[in-house]
């Protein structure tokens, strides 16, 4: 039994099988591998929250802008308000329509029919760029949601094969020979699966977060459209 133990002992010792002592133990490809996925995890992990921080964000401006708009004070007083703020949800898109509103007026360059075809078009593309800011960056964490496992699956087969080459090496089927190699190997695989896992469930969320705030854009743009040519139907009953 004596004999045994102290036959292990000296392998143990030999192999550091730490994850930092892994890394630095693999191949030039593995290593790459292994950084590739350790950067596209910290990538996705500032995008989530980045994007967090922004829906949060969103959802409040929209809550209180909700607030201004349904308080039934003019919208001409609600611009004047708002025209020389950040302009950015709710608030660009009334910005953009009033702007559009103003404009022909003041020019009186347009008969109701165009007036309420250029607002619906204002409306349209303002909330398009809007949802084009809430959608940025979410195609990193889809791409690394579907590529980082295969990724360390590459990183999984060159281990195993460079494992293997080692047995040949040694004309040994020694455990103590074969399995440095596959430790490295399978710990690419878990860098995978690491990066892959938190990036789907989050763009799942996301994506459903910002549809979500895009409906909700769409729907305000409608309400405004809908004001907006109320107004001029008055106007041309008046």
């Amino acid at each position: 039994m004596e004999t045994v133990v102290e036959s292990i002992q000296p392998i143990a010792a030999a192999h550091d099988m730490s994850m930092f002592a892994l890394f630095v133990q693999a191949d030039w490809v593995v290593k790459s591998v292994m950084l590739g996925l350790l950067f596209a995890s910290i990538a996705c992990w500032a995008v989530i929250i980045a994007k967090a921080a922004a829906y949060a964000q969103a959802r409040r401006e929209m809550k209180s802008f909700d607030r201004v708009f349904a308080s039934g004070e003019p919208l001409g007083a609600i611009y004047t308000r708002i025209k020389d703020r950040p302009r950015q949800g709710l608030g660009a898109l009334f910005a953009a329509a009033m702007e559009e509103w103003n404009g022909s007026h003041a020019d009186n360059a347009a008969n109701a029919a165009g007036l309420q075809a250029r607002i619906r078009i204002v409306l349209d593309t303002t909330v398009a760029a809007e949802s084009e800011k809430l959608d940025r960056n979410l195609g990193l964490l889809a791409t690394v949601g579907s590529a980082a496992p295969f990724i360390g699956l590459f990183g999984t087969v060159w281990g195993i094969m460079n494992a293997f080459t080692s047995i040949a090496a040694a004309k040994s089927t020694s455990l103590a020979v074969v399995a440095p190699g596959i430790a490295e190997a399978l710990f690419a695989t878990a860098l995978g699966l690491l990066a892959a896992i938190p990036a789907v469930i989050a763009y799942n969320k996301l994506s459903s977060d910002s549809g979500r705030i895009i409906a909700r854009f769409e729907a305000f743009a409608d309400r405004v459209s809908v004001l907006l040519s109320r107004q001029l139907d008055a106007r041309g009953n008046g």
